[in-house]
């Protein structure tokens, strides 16, 4: 009884749950654009709505606040990983323009709804000492669960010759067999403050809205312009690119939990302002970079970069009224994919005239980033939510 007591344990069930998400969405990421290409043929018209639809639930995810009126948020958890399985389980069923379309919205819903309340719970399950090192913990997770994806889908698609449809689902099926496990398994947690169950925009929490939009702006840079440079510039193969991947990934496995520690030793502002430094130099070194090898090192540190972003919500966690989280967590991924709606168009444009300004902008973005974090203060709290706080008091 006592180990069962053990196991069952709110922080086991983030790390299940952790687990299960990346293990299912990376194999739809991985397999999408050779499946749309070559089952759907699709054009660079059709992979451009494709994504803007995926990213439009990002957008919207502030309405989980209104879901969690008629549903606890532990349940909605699991619930949405069961919808992102069965959004991935289908896809391969549906080799078209409107039906990629449309398992690709419910397998989004499914995800950012899970991303939105899996850090809420974390944020109100984890005590304020241990966040950064557990969330640092979570990163090395997913990597795993990522690199055995990767590896799976090379063994049953390259050796043993499995078509998509197949491969699909079965992750898809094993993402739910996971899910339904998990949900019979955990207990109920119950909340330690009854969260706010109304949409929540507070000045007091500006500088954190504030962090997180210039933080969504740097994510669309690297995820849409640094791999794109890699093959138009640099003529990177889809091995080369992969291999690039298993890079980023082992690199969390091994050290995001280390990064996460190092968080909570130093503090947010001092994390923060490493990051955003580095940062500059990485996107002006995009601009500049004439070597391929080169190039891969800047994308490898630029990938690194993100597990410092975890300082962004252990300081929200620290300024946070405890019944703000769960609303102020949907709030933040809204904000977070403001930039992802906006950016890739306007910067595409940009990158048909001039590539490196591209990265230009995204140093300025960071230098942003920096002057924002500089006003942190060494010890944020409620009530001590910025440095014009202090010098107020």
């Amino acid at each position: 009884m006592k180990s069962i007591k053990a196991f069952n344990q709110p922080e086991h069930l983030l790390l299940a749950m952790a687990f299960t998400m990346p293990l299912v969405f990376s194999v739809w990421m991985v397999l999408l654009n050779n499946f749309v290409i070559e089952k759907a043929h699709f054009t660079g018209v059709e992979i451009g709505i494709l994504q803007s639809l995926r990213e439009v639930p990002g957008f919207l995810a502030f309405t989980v606040i209104y879901v969690l009126i008629f549903i606890k948020e532990q349940r909605l958890a699991l619930l949405s990983l069961g919808i992102t399985s069965v959004g991935v389980f289908i896809t391969g069923y549906f080799p078209s323009v409107i039906g990629l379309y449309l398992t690709t919205v419910l397998m989004s819903v499914g995800f950012h709804y899970y991303e939105t309340v899996s850090q809420s719970l974390t944020l109100q399950w984890i005590a304020k000492d241990k966040t950064a090192h557990f969330m640092g913990r979570v990163l090395s997770v997913k990597a795993i669960a990522s690199l055995l994806a990767f590896s799976s889908i090379w063994l049953l698609m390259e050796q043993f010759s499995w078509g998509y449809q197949t491969t699909y689902a079965l992750f898809g099926a094993i993402g739910l067999v996971m899910t339904l496990l998990l949900t019979l398994s955990f207990v109920h947690f119950p909340e330690k403050t009854p969260q706010t169950k109304q949409l929540i925009l507070k000045k007091r929490y500006w500088l954190f809205y504030a962090l997180t939009f210039f933080s969504g702006a740097r994510r669309q840079i690297f995820v849409v312009f640094a791999g794109f440079l890699m093959v138009e510039k640099f003529h990177y193969s889809v091995a080369d690119i992969s291999a690039l991947f298993l890079i980023n990934y082992v690199f969390n496995w091994l050290f995001a939990a280390k990064i996460g520690k190092f968080i909570g030793k130093v503090g947010e502002r001092a994390t923060l302002r490493f990051e955003y430094i580095g940062l500059i130099i990485v996107f002006i070194s995009y601009g500049l970079v004439e070597n391929a090898e080169l190039a891969a090192v800047l994308y490898v540190v630029d990938h690194l970069f993100f597990a410092l972003a975890i300082a962004i919500k252990t300081y929200f966690q620290k300024i946070a009224q405890p019944e703000d989280i769960a609303a102020s967590a949907g709030v933040s991924f809204s904000i977070n994919h403001i930039a992802a709606v906006v950016i890739p168009a306007l910067l595409g444009m940009l990158w048909i005239i001039q590539p490196d300004w591209v990265f230009y902008i995204g140093a300025g973005f960071a230098f942003c980033s920096l002057c924002l974090a500089m006003l942190i203060p060494n010890h944020p709290s409620q009530g001590m939510e910025t440095r014009l706080m202090a010098d107020n008091k």
